[in-house]
């Protein structure tokens, strides 16, 4: 509350000492002892007007209410907070899709996506670490909804590509011939948790650090 919402007090020169200096804002006790000023100082004849006190107490009752109001609003969210934290560690150790376009080689890869409608022809590409491509894959005919396929790691030629890490597209058309919309994903096995400035991270495997709403599913992890 500013100061200046009170007046009419007469303050002896050696009392100022006690109020706060370079503070132009009134916390709780500072506001009730320059009301109880107020009061002592007031002319029997000539009392403070009734209206104005009732004022001055209303809106130091609001003031009272939102800043508990307040505290309660910051300690429900510190509680949520902790119990977010606490759940989340549940999660390592277990298996995510998110939304992204990397895959992990290990012998074989799952190339997972979602088509927003039909396709009669969808096609993926893989790249290696370089953005090269290295193998392209007929997927056929496939319905609208999640996929997915699993890779067998051989490039054209039929050679198996050492494991690590690929990324990978996919095209689609439907029955005339028009695009179809595709969002790729990618699994990964969350290995930790992290939490920077009040933001919950998961730490997968494979080096990427993901946040919580990019989380799509949550398996067990896959051999």
């Amino acid at each position: 509350m500013d100061i200046s919402g009170i007046t009419g007090i007469d303050i002896r020169p050696d009392e100022l000492a006690t109020v706060p200096k370079g503070n132009s804002k009134l916390g709780k006790e500072d506001f009730m002892t320059l009301l109880l000023k107020q009061l002592s100082y007031q002319d029997p004849l000539d009392p403070m007007d009734s209206a104005e006190f009732t004022t001055q107490l209303t809106q130091f009752s609001s003031l009272e209410e939102l800043a508990n109001m307040r505290q309660t609003l910051e300690d429900v969210l510190a509680f949520q907070q902790s119990m977010q934290n606490a759940a989340v560690t549940n999660l390592i150790g277990k298996s995510v899709k998110v939304s992204g376009d990397t895959t992990q080689l290990e012998g074989s890869a799952s190339l997972d996506f979602e088509l927003m409608s039909n396709a009669t022809v969808a096609e993926a590409t893989i790249f290696d670490a370089g953005g090269r491509s290295v193998a392209t894959v007929s997927l056929g005919s496939l319905p609208k909804g999640e996929q997915t396929h699993t890779w067998n790691g051989t490039d054209e030629d039929g050679t198996h590509l050492p494991d690590g890490t690929y990324t990978f597209s996919v095209t689609a058309q439907d029955i005339s011939g028009n695009p179809v919309a595709v969002q790729t994903s990618s699994m990964g096995t969350v290995a930790g948790i992290s939490f920077q400035d009040n933001i919950t991270y998961l730490m997968l495997e494979d080096g990427r650090k993901v946040h919580l709403n990019e989380i799509r599913t949550v398996e067990e992890r896959r051999i």
